[in-house]
């Protein structure tokens, strides 16, 4: 393996490893994060640190501040709101195509993301009680698998943003959209047996359901008001 490509794979390997600690919550809405302490904790140069740093930068879950560095995300109602009306659009879009174009090897792939959800525990057995980082990557997992077989590119990268962005939101508000009235399992249940049912006005109607009711959690959880609280901008190791 060629020095450039061990580079390149080093690179996504950390920007990887720093994408997921960012949605597990190691940092809050609008900490620092400092490269010397970035470079200890993943045993790896400032370069590298600096590279996958700016690869979050792209994609909107590190925020670069001139002269001072780079931020986690602070939090913002009205952003959410617009995420939340993004996903909704171009998921009702893309779930259309997937029905349409999927074919039987989605179908089978479809369900065995489904049975991954359904078997990974949801909350810690902490006094927390908040989701585990197995079944958000699940979930991600199975809400990527829907829209798999539309066949746009951009669409799906795009998907994958702002389910990144809503998923940062949601860890923050954690604790408070456990009192939320639903059944997160049977409304999964439900997207998927229309999109295998190839029933796509209902499937976009439940996405978008589904997304407004997490909406509604977060917006009822208080995270901004606990985001603007002195303290958020100290940095963390």
């Amino acid at each position: 393996m060629s020095k450039s490509i061990e580079s390149e794979t080093l690179s996504t390997q950390i920007r990887d490893s720093l994408r997921d600690d960012i949605l597990a919550g190691r940092w809050g809405a609008g900490d620092k994060l400092q490269l010397v302490a970035l470079t200890k904790h993943y045993k790896t140069s400032s370069t590298v640190i600096r590279e996958a740093l700016t690869r979050l930068v792209g994609d909107r879950l590190v925020i670069l501040k001139p002269n001072r560095g780079f931020f986690v995300p602070t939090l913002s109602l009205d952003e959410i709101k617009d995420i939340t009306e993004l996903r909704c659009v171009s998921e009702e879009f893309g779930i259309g195509l997937a029905v349409k174009r999927g074919d039987l090897a989605w179908e089978s792939e479809l369900i065995a993301a489904h049975h991954t959800l359904e078997r990974t525990p949801y909350r810690e057995e902490s006094a927390n009680g908040e989701l585990t980082e197995a079944w958000d990557r699940a979930h991600q997992a199975f809400h990527a698998k829907l829209l798999e077989a539309c066949g746009v590119p951009v669409l799906i990268d795009l998907a994958s943003t702002l389910s990144d962005l809503a998923q940062l939101y949601g860890r923050w508000a954690g604790r408070a959209t456990r009192f939320v009235d639903r059944d997160i399992a049977q409304e999964h249940r439900d997207i998927m047996a229309a999109a295998l049912d190839r029933n796509a006005g209902l499937a976009s109607r439940l996405i978008r359901n589904h997304y407004e009711i997490t909406l509604k959690a977060i917006l009822e959880s208080g995270v901004e008001k606990e985001a603007a609280e002195p303290g958020l901008e100290k940095a963390k190791a």
